[in-house]
């Protein structure tokens, strides 16, 4: 038995020597895991550490890199709109105006969940036949009794007009029980300003022909325009005057149907308006397309319509006109209401502004 026990006891050596001895640098390895602390008594680090270090640094690095492409991108883009005539005023004018959006945008967020998703809003009434005669309703939520309207015709630089741009105040007056009809309108290159004030025309119309479906007074409405669309609402009034004057044509809709007339930073003597927008960056080429020709700016500026010897009867049947310009307004001159007044109490003693 002791013999056998001997042998066994014996064999044991044998087998670990068949066992390759662990490596140093295992053997390190297997040390560190298994030692919670270091001989001075301070926490060890694992090699897991190591490896989260490597990465940390690969990944600065890599930001580092696309932080340098991202300047010289942006140096290369400002060069080549330097060479292309776009200097750094306008750039750093571009870059307020998104500085200028991300301000607005909490509140134009709200103005959109509102325009898109509201009851309240009637959006794409066609009042027409051309692609643009569109408006949108903005019906106060009490029902008693008939509602005041205003016909809002939007500006736009005669280009980028849309009735979705009157959704702040339509949303607004609405509160305050009063209706609002937001009148779309062909926009250049899609129409030239004769197309754009016959679409007004035609706007108003239905508005006048049809609010009472929708709750409003018949006898209550009242016609705003604002920058372009006061220009285009201003010419559509005039027009529509000498109509009644002289063709006694009231078949669509009659200048008696409106209250009062709101123009708001508007301008009504193109003449004088040439220059400035080309200075504005309007470039007389294209604003003289928009008004079908240099020949044309006296037919469609309001200050010279009533001054013709062939209005100066139709000028008695145009509703009180109230006009308003900050005298801060750079993109139209606020003279351009003063002068357009003057004109209209010499014709008119009975217009009140």
């Amino acid at each position: 038995m002791q013999v056998e026990l001997a042998a066994r006891s014996a064999s044991q050596p044998g087998k670990a020597e068949d066992t390759p001895p662990p490596s140093p640098a295992a053997a390190a390895a297997s040390a560190a895991e298994d030692a919670p602390l270091l001989p001075d008594g301070r926490v060890r680090r694992r090699a897991g550490c190591g490896r989260f270090a490597q990465r940390s640094g690969s990944f600065r690095h890599e930001v580092g890199r696309a932080a340098a492409e991202t300047f010289l991108l942006t140096r290369l883009t400002l060069i080549l709109l330097r060479y292309l005539g776009i200097g750094y005023r306008w750039i750093r004018q571009f870059l307020a105006l998104c500085c200028y959006t991300l301000l607005l945008m909490p509140g134009f967020i709200q103005v959109v969940y509102y325009y898109f998703f509201s009851s309240q809003v009637h959006r794409s009434v066609v009042y027409g036949d051309q692609p643009r005669n569109r408006l949108d309703l903005y019906i106060p939520t009490s029902t008693t009794g008939l509602k005041p309207v205003v016909a809002f015709v939007t500006g736009g630089a005669w280009i980028i007009g849309y009735k979705g741009w009157g959704a702040l105040l339509g949303r607004r007056l609405a509160e305050r029980g009063i209706i609002v009809a937001c009148i779309d309108y062909r926009n250049f290159p899609q129409g030239t300003i004769g197309d754009m004030v016959e679409d007004a025309s035609q706007g108003i119309s239905f508005v006048c022909n049809n609010i009472a479906s929708y709750g409003g007074d018949p006898g209550r409405i009242y016609l705003v325009g604002q920058s372009a669309g006061a220009h285009i609402s201003a010419c559509t009034l005039i027009n529509q005057a000498i109509k009644e004057c002289g063709e006694g044509d009231t078949s669509s809709w009659s200048v008696s149907q409106i209250k009062a007339y709101f123009g708001i930073s508007g301008g009504y003597n193109l003449l004088n308006l040439v220059d400035h927008f080309h200075r504005r960056g309007l470039y007389r080429s294209i604003f003289l397309s928009i008004m079908e020709g240099e020949e044309s700016l006296q037919k469609f500026s309001p200050h010279v319509m009533i001054k013709e010897s062939s209005a100066r009867s139709a000028v008695s049947l145009l509703p009180y006109i109230i006009l308003f310009h900050g005298t801060n307004d750079h993109s139209i001159p606020s003279t351009e209401r003063i002068l357009f007044v003057v004109v209209e109490i010499k014709c008119s003693k009975r217009l009140q502004v």
